[in-house]
């Protein structure tokens, strides 16, 4: 099974990329046969930039797809959506690629099932 978690929002301030990497790393942990990809868009593509700093107790998002880079998940994010933001230069954590709207779309098709975060 293929599942695809569509991300949305910006790493803090909201507990919706938080959760849904809480299901990604679940899923790489409890079904390892379950193809999990993970797609960054919008406030989301803050997600991907290294050297997140957090204060002691909280969680951190770089450090969380850090984890599910590791269980096998394949995170890409919207370049256009990073470039808005003035992302397009900035240093990304390790194994996260820039993508495009056209690769989004193919993953949409490809999948099983698309979870919306």
């Amino acid at each position: 099974m293929k599942i695809l978690i569509l991300i949305n929002d910006a790493p803090y301030g909201t507990e919706k990329a938080y959760n849904a990497l809480r299901l990604a790393n679940q899923l790489g942990k409890e079904h390892e046969t379950v193809e999990v990809r993970i797609f960054l868009m919008a406030d989301a593509v803050s997600c991907a930039v290294a050297n997140q700093t957090t204060p002691n107790g909280y969680y951190n998002i770089e450090r969380m797809l850090k984890l599910t880079l590791r269980k096998g998940a394949e995170v890409k994010f919207c370049g256009s959506c990073a470039d808005a933001r003035g992302l397009k230069n900035a240093q990304l954590t390790e194994g996260i690629e820039i993508s495009t709207m056209a690769e989004f779309t193919n993953w949409v098709v490809d999948s099983d099932k698309v979870l919306v975060f």
